[in-house]
């Protein structure tokens, strides 16, 4: 008995064997191809017999804009630091960082004790030269006074001198007389020359006097003026930025004591490429987006271009100016893009339609190293050419013809074509392998006819 279900037992296994080898064989004959010929075939042949399937495009005209974005620091659009005039000690600052400032508000007030008496004392000079003007000018008033006594003797003289020649004539006088006459109107002559020189000595004087009292009215008010830089008033209107000295500290002429900014509008400085500079002009708009206030795009303005680069970094400075709503402070960071003007109109196509004969593997490699590399514009004269695959024919015997293309700007993934490709050719915008001249091609349900792409876009 026991052997009997022994004998059952190796019946079952030889009947399982059988049936096993016969389902492999059975799957041998559905694929129609042996081991010997599967060993036999070069690897990856399987997976890339047949047509490669591809997106197909129609090539059209557009215009590519790039807006690029730069960081920058928000400021004030004027920062000034107001400084002591005097010397003396600082009795009071009425303002703290932060505080609110108009134009011409008292912010401070030095100890003026000794200016104000150095105002008195010159006005008390200007006191004694006017009194010299007066004293002068009655000198003046007292030549005119003998000019007038000589002028009077000198008519006497001659009308004395008139009757003695007529005495002389009938012979009434003697010759000696009238001699005498005549002296006596000489001196009368060189009296009133004298008397008149004096006068305008005099006048000479007080002139002089004048200007003495002018020129102390001038020290009066250079000393006043000193006086009144004991008063510190703000220049702008705006926030005070920093507090640098304390009330009851002495300051110099020059010490530092308040920094003021002009918040009425913001100033935000960005380093750019040298390759933007001839794309960048003065009053040009930008957008600038804050960190601050992330829900909101702010407008501004160029309103500097600087004319010197750095020598190393070959960066150009530019300064943006915008208005403030009245929240925006300084140091905030500020990324500011500026509308670059659209190239000319030529044909657009995407910049992966240039790596169709590339392998997958190797275009995701590709992009993962671009991803790091932020000067990709840099490098532009170094694939200024590529190849494009254009589509021949349609439905089964579709194939592709490789086309040398003439590159030019890119942006936004996409990249204009100059030359090598017009308007309406069909190419491969993407293909599931790398592709080579003539090979045969499959369009995908996602390729567009040139009459679709037309009435589409």
């Amino acid at each position: 008995m026991r052997r009997i279900i022994q004998l059952r037992g190796s019946l079952t296994a030889i009947a399982l064997s059988a049936i096993l080898a016969g389902s492999l064989g059975l799957l041998a004959g559905c694929n129609g191809t042996s081991k010997a010929e599967a060993e036999s075939r070069p690897r990856g042949e399987g997976q890339n017999s047949g047509p490669a399937a591809v997106d197909a495009a129609t090539a059209q005209v557009g215009a590519i804009e790039q807006a690029r974005e730069y960081t920058g620091t928000t400021q004030p659009f004027r920062e000034v630091s107001l400084r002591s005039q005097a010397e003396g000690q600082l009795l009071n600052l009425s303002v703290d960082v932060g505080d609110a400032v108009t134009q011409g508000q008292t912010l401070g007030q030095l100890d003026s004790g000794v200016l104000s008496a150095a105002v008195t004392e010159a006005q008390a000079e200007v006191a004694a030269r006017e009194s010299e003007v007066a004293s002068a000018q009655t000198e003046v008033s007292d030549a005119r006074t003998e000019v007038e006594r000589a002028r009077i003797t000198l008519q006497q003289a001659q009308s004395d001198l008139r009757r003695q020649q007529q005495l002389l004539r009938d012979g009434a006088i003697a010759e000696r007389d009238v001699e005498a006459s005549q002296t006596q109107v000489g001196t009368a002559q060189q009296a009133l020359r004298s008397a008149r020189e004096r006068v305008g000595t005099r006048q000479q004087a007080v002139t002089a006097a004048q200007r003495r009292v002018a020129a102390q009215q001038a020290v009066v008010a250079q000393q006043q003026e000193r006086q009144s830089f004991t008063v510190v008033r703000s220049p702008v209107t705006g926030a005070v930025l920093q507090r640098v000295t304390e009330p009851g500290n002495l300051v110099q002429p020059g010490s530092e004591l308040l920094r003021v900014g002009d918040f009425s509008q913001i100033k935000i400085t960005a380093q750019v490429s040298e390759l933007e500079l001839g794309n960048l002009r003065v009053g040009q708009p930008v957008q600038v987006r804050l960190d601050a206030f992330p829900n909101q795009t702010f407008s501004g303005r160029v309103s500097r271009v600087s004319p010197a680069a750095d020598p190393t970094a070959r960066l150009v400075p530019i300064e943006v100016t915008m208005p403030n709503n009245g929240r925006i402070g300084s140091g905030l960071l500020a990324r500011v893009s500026f509308n670059q003007r659209p190239t000319a109109r030529r044909v657009v196509v995407p910049e992966m339609a240039l790596r169709a004969n590339e392998d997958p593997k190797a275009r995701q490699k590709q992009d993962n190293q671009n991803q790091g590399n932020q000067n990709q514009q840099s490098n532009r004269s170094q694939r200024d050419m590529g190849t494009i695959f254009v589509v021949e024919e349609s439905g089964d015997g579709a194939k592709v013809r490789a086309r040398q293309v003439t590159l030019g700007d890119r942006g936004d993934g996409e990249v204009e074509v100059i030359s090598g490709l017009k308007a309406g050719d069909q190419f491969v915008a993407r293909s599931n392998r790398a592709l080579k001249d003539g090979d045969s091609v499959r369009l995908s349900v996602l390729s567009k006819q040139p009459n679709q792409q037309r009435s589409g876009g």
